[in-house]
């Protein structure tokens, strides 16, 4: 089964973290998604450019686009990244997902297959 683990947290998080730290965290995610991909348990995924690079589309009822400058949502906490888990099911995601290296919030969703 597949599922989707969006990677969260503060972009500002990382800001008191010396080079050195950040390069070694960065280290330990890279060496984690290695195992995890050579697994087979991370079919895809990527990290995002920082939030405030967002656009967003809303759609009336009409269909008519409004297109903003930003992320859809406002607060501390942003979509920093993705990865698409190739799972038994969600008790193996949330293991994946336990594992992750960083001092990140991680949101666990089912893929909705069709066909």
């Amino acid at each position: 089964m597949k599922y989707m683990m969006l990677i969260g947290g503060n972009e500002d998080g990382w800001a008191h973290l010396s080079q050195e730290e950040q390069d070694a965290l960065y280290g330990r995610i890279g060496a984690w998604w290695g195992e995890e991909v050579a697994a087979g348990r991370i079919v895809d995924g990527h990290q995002l450019q920082p939030a405030a690079t967002a656009t967003t589309v809303r759609l009336d009822r009409e269909g008519r686009p409004t297109i903003t400058d930003g992320p859809f949502i406002e607060g501390k906490e942003m979509v920093g990244g993705y990865a698409i888990l190739d799972v038994a099911d969600l008790d193996a995601a949330l293991a994946v997902a336990s594992s992750w290296p960083a001092p990140d919030v991680l949101e666990v969703r089912p893929i909705m297959e069709r066909g």
